[in-house]
Order: C-alpha cells, then sequence, then structure tokens
C-alpha cells in the first residue's frame, strides 16, 4: 500500500482517506484473486446470451466484501453479481464491479479491472480501479484529485477530434443497439485518429483519465461500470455527461467522458 501514501497524505478529510484506503485495500485483494485465476481453466456460466460470469467473478467479489464490511460495517453494498437492486441509494453504498471485462478474462485477452466507489445519491465520493495484470491502481477522491499509482494524472489537452483516440463498448443487448451503435460508428470513426474498443468500461475511463485516451462513450452501462472510473475522470480535470450533455450519474445508462477540449464536439457526433 506504498504507493497510497502519497495519495492520502493529500486528503485533509481523514474519513474520506480511511473510505479510500479501503477501497484500494479490497481492490487489490481481490485483483490479486482475478490474476491467479488467469492462467487456470475457467469455469463459465451465462448470465445472457453473451453476458459471462467466471469463478473468479465471485471469488474476487467476496473477498472486497469482506475487507469493505470488515471497515465499514454499516455501510451496505451494491456489488454485481449480487446486487438484489440497481436503484439509486439514498446513503452511503459501495458500488462494486469485482471483474469488469469478464469476457475479455475468460478468452485470456489480459484487459479488465476491479472497480470500486462509495456513493451518496449520484455522488461518487471515492473511486478505485486496479488493472491487476498491469498493477496499476487508479484512485480518485472527491474534490481531492486523481492518481494512477500514487502519481496525479490529468486528461489530455487535444483539441481537435482528428487528432484525437476514443475509445468504446457495445452492449450486451447488441440486438437491440445495433443501428444506434453502428449509426455512432460512422459518424465518430472518420471524425477522429482511431477507435478503440477493449471491452471493459471501468478501463476505459482509468485510461481517459490518465491521458491514454482522449475520451469514451458507451451505452446500456450499469452502475458498477462507471462509478469509480467516473470520479477519476472528472478529478483527473475531464467532464462527463450523458448523450444529451446532462449531469452524468452512474444510474444513467450512456457515459460520454472526455477531456474538456473535444467533450462537446465528440457529443455532438453521438447525440
Amino acid at each position: 500500500m506504498n504507493r497510497l501514501k502519497n495519495i492520502l497524505d493529500t486528503i485533509p478529510d481523514q474519513q474520506l482517506a480511511s473510505y479510500l484506503q479501503s477501497a484500494a485495500k479490497a481492490a487489490l485483494a481481490g485483483g490479486k484473486i482475478v490474476k491467479d485465476l488467469f492462467d487456470q481453466p475457467h469455469s463459465i456460466t451465462m448470465k445472457g446470451e453473451i453476458d459471462l460470469v467466471t469463478e473468479a467473478d465471485p471469488a474476487s467479489e467476496a473477498a472486497i466484501l469482506k475487507i469493505l464490511s470488515a471497515a465499514f460495517p454499516d455501510i451496505p453494498n451494491m456489488a454485481e453479481e449480487s446486487a438484489k437492486s440497481k436503484e439509486m441509494p439514498e446513503q452511503p453504498t459501495w458500488v462494486i464491479d469485482p471483474l469488469d471485462g469478464t469476457t475479455n478474462y475468460a478468452h485470456g485477452f489480459p484487459v479488465f479491472g476491479v472497480s470500486i466507489a462509495l456513493m451518496q445519491k449520484e455522488t461518487s465520493l471515492v473511486g478505485v480501479v486496479y488493472c491487476p495484470m498491469a498493477d496499476e491502481l487508479f484512485c480518485a477522491a472527491k474534490g481531492v484529485g486523481a492518481w494512477l499509482n500514487g502519481e496525479p494524472i490529468h486528461t489530455t489537452s487535444t483539441s481537435e477530434l482528428i487528432e484525437s483516440l476514443v475509445a468504446t463498448g457495445f452492449p450486451y443487448e447488441i440486438h437491440t443497439h445495433l443501428d444506434r451503435v453502428m449509426e455512432q460508428l460512422r459518424k465518430v470513426l472518420p471524425a477522429v485518429r482511431d477507435v478503440r474498443r477493449a471491452g471493459a468500461a471501468a478501463v476505459d475511463l482509468a485510461y481517459t483519465a490518465c491521458g491514454r485516451l482522449d475520451g469514451f462513450w458507451e451505452m446500456d452501462l450499469k452502475p458498477w461500470d462507471t462509478a469509480a472510473g467516473r470520479l477519476l475522470v472528472e478529478e483527473a480535470g475531464g467532464i462527463t455527461s450523458d448523450f444529451n450533455g446532462q449531469a452524468y450519474s452512474p444510474f444513467k445508462a450512456e457515459i460520454i467522458a472526455a477531456n474538456p477540449a473535444i467533450h462537446q464536439k465528440l457529443r455532438s457526433l453521438i447525440a
């Protein structure tokens, strides 16, 4: 946890620092399980036609919940594999994706992460995304900043779409959204330098926050996909919104996240 020292020292609110420390500890524990199981044969079950779960998803979730429950027994959780509701919580709640990018994971494609946020209604107070294969720990705290392995991160300053590298994702219910997805690609692809589709929204948002991407958009998302990553982007100087330009909340199904110079330009293409 040495990489957290620089971060925790800059957070004047000790309660907020404690939340972030526990979220990071839990993400690292979940990530270790995910990484240890990566090269093993996977047990796969299906939640939908192409929406799958491996043995690593619940194992990571159990480890995360054990740590968070021990540290803050009165704070409830909304975790992907056990959540009974996706409604906006009234009280502070942990919003957890124990393995974002499960399809990648099941196929041996090493782009995935663990995502943990503490939310109060629509506001993310802390956010952590851990990418175990690269050992990259992204952290953010509301009003304080965003970091990668203890070093401050910022979104890019790219101002022209044609110079921008952006990312997107495809919904599991692709048959329902196919026409809209293809129309967005037809508009965006020729207007930017290139488009990436890595298959893990939390990682895409973390990469936008640290400047590896200039922007990202996706639809049909769940709260645990973006609750941590949206805070990373915002605390790194970026902007998040829905496709109509309204204020973003993880309880909305669509997001655009980008540096301030291209956010509106990207939104105008997608909307």
